[in-house]
């Protein structure tokens, strides 16, 4: 297909470059004493993805141990409720663990075992990639140290309980805001000190080259499989695929493998509590160019040019840059970027789980927001598939303290069908 003059042809194989370039996003500005830690890790992310053992045994963990596939499911009472396109959703919050983290996490703990490393180090903010990368540790019986900023230790105790449960050490950051961005600085730091022994496990499509590629190629499991489920459904691709968007990972999986397809592709940032500077985190929408972390992207910046300050409802949304593939794809105008509000989220947050007994993580509730919102509007007939990214047993204690359970009908909300 082409869009826009960009022929998309075969595009997992051009991008990104060997350089680790899309377009001018990405790369790896990194210190000098990581640049053969990041050139092993390249190389031998190269040298197994085409191996058959390693395909065939990812493929193996991914049936029998991680549930997969999991199912496309037809949201029929939200559909009816919102009057307008049927809403579909692709459930990674039955994938093991609960979200889509364990796609990549496992793939990243089998490439650790190849190159024989002893530890895996990650940062996480709301939890799920650290549930999921102390799982991949437990299984392939590895270390696994786990940064997290206080704020999001507090938000997110049940997925903290979790991990150190299944064997992680779970090491809370106190510097700047405490929340993703700054675990993330802090394992970085860690990783430096322990390259040699250990891998860093980057939780999104975010970081030097070659984490962007690798989480993508690993995640692209939800939308291949996504995109052969909907037609065998339906006979036909859906109409407008989404998913919400902080790094990018779950998104891009879903992404994909449809970018050369006539979809409409959108990703759901979030607006947080509006559009003054640390109250959204809206990394693509308000963002400019600039580099952080070890990659070129869209990023979030402060009078000084600084990493600004960012916030989300959803710890997981919460970081001032975005995956440099998804800055790409918005600049040549594949992908169209929307955001949700804190309230936006909320409502669908309890709106899903009400009509359809699915109680979904808060960042995956952006995208379903976006879904109500556009069947709401000016698309009456056709179909939406929302990538559900993960469920909501992490959110609930703090949704309900904070918000209450009654929260539909304090904003005047009545569910009626």
């Amino acid at each position: 297909m082409t869009y826009n003059g960009f022929d998309f042809e075969n595009y997992l194989k051009k991008f990104p470059d060997e350089k680790g370039f899309f377009g001018k996003y990405g790369g790896a500005f990194i210190p000098p004493q990581l640049e053969p830690a990041f050139k092993e890790i390249t190389e031998a992310y190269q040298t197994i993805c085409h191996s058959s053992q390693f395909i065939n045994e990812l493929r193996r963990i991914r049936a029998e141990f991680q549930g997969r596939p999991t199912p496309v499911y037809h949201c029929e009472r939200l559909s009816k409720y919102c009057g307008g396109a049927q809403i579909y959703l692709k459930r990674e919050d039955l994938n093991h663990t609960g979200a889509h983290k364990l796609n990549h996490c496992m793939g990243e703990g089998l490439l650790a075992k190849f190159m024989g490393k002893k530890k895996i180090i990650a940062e996480t903010g709301a939890g799920q990639h650290g549930v999921a990368l102390a799982t991949a540790a437990a299984y392939f019986g590895l270390e696994c140290d786990i940064y997290m900023g206080a704020v999001d230790v507090k938000k997110q105790a049940p997925n903290v309980s979790r991990m150190r449960l299944l064997g992680a050490r779970v090491i809370e950051v106190t510097d700047g805001q405490q929340t993703l961005k700054e675990a993330v600085d802090a394992a970085f730091t860690a990783y430096l000190n322990e390259y040699k022994d250990c891998i860093y496990c980057i939780g999104s499509v975010v970081g030097p080259h070659p984490f962007p590629m690798m989480v993508r190629d690993f995640q692209s499991v939800v939308g291949i499989e996504a995109r052969e489920q909907f037609l065998k459904m339906t006979g036909l691709l859906p109409d407008v695929i989404c998913a919400c968007v902080g790094g990018g990972s779950n998104s891009m999986g879903l992404f994909a493998p449809f970018v050369n397809d006539p979809v409409e592709i959108v990703g759901v940032e979030p607006l947080g509590r509006g559009k003054a500077h640390g109250d959204h985190a809206a990394s693509i929408t308000y963002g400019s160019e600039g580099v952080m972390h070890g990659f070129n992207s869209l990023m979030l910046k402060d009078e000084n040019g600084e990493p600004d300050k960012v916030y989300s409802v959803a710890s997981g949304l919460d970081y001032p840059s975005v995956g440099p593939e998804h800055a790409f794809l918005h600049d040549i105008g594949r992908v169209k970027y929307e955001m949700a509000s804190d309230d936006e989220a909320l409502e669908a947050f309890f709106t899903l789980s009400r009509l359809e007994g699915i109680i979904p993580a808060i960042e995956s509730s952006h995208a379903v927001a976006y879904a109500m919102r556009l069947a709401r509007s000016e698309k009456k007939t056709g179909t939406i598939l929302v990538n559900l990214s993960g469920r909501g047993d992490k959110d609930m204690d703090y949704v309900i303290e904070k918000y209450g359970d009654d929260y539909l009908e304090k904003r005047g909300i009545s569910i009626k069908i």
